[in-house]
């Protein structure tokens, strides 16, 4: 199994938008399913957004690349000039109560 996390601020005036790309038609709508999970959270402070996207493999997590919605969220998330830009970690799974398709 792989995993990322992805975190980064946005601006206080970037958070509605922010928001509504992600619960819309945003980015997640041309995730594939089989064989990935992705979901994204905010930190207390509502302007820290976190994206988790897990995958059976290497080739299934980059499928996320070839996702258009998720590389015009990404050009458009850079042109607002987050206040901490996105940092990208790998994570290791030590234990999971679900599988992946």
């Amino acid at each position: 199994m792989k995993a990322v996390e992805e975190q980064y601020t946005v601006k206080p005036e970037y958070v509605e938008k922010q928001s509504q790309h992600q619960k819309g038609d945003g980015h997640t709508s041309g995730i594939p399913n089989s064989g990935m999970h992705y979901a994204s959270f905010t930190l207390d402070d509502g302007e820290t957004f976190v994206h988790i996207n897990m995958a059976t493999d290497d080739e299934t997590m980059g499928k996320l690349q070839e996702v258009e919605e998720f590389n015009l969220f990404r050009t458009a998330l850079k042109a607002s000039e987050p206040v901490s830009p996105p940092k990208s970690e790998s994570l290791n799974l030590v234990a999971a109560g679900f599988e992946l398709d």
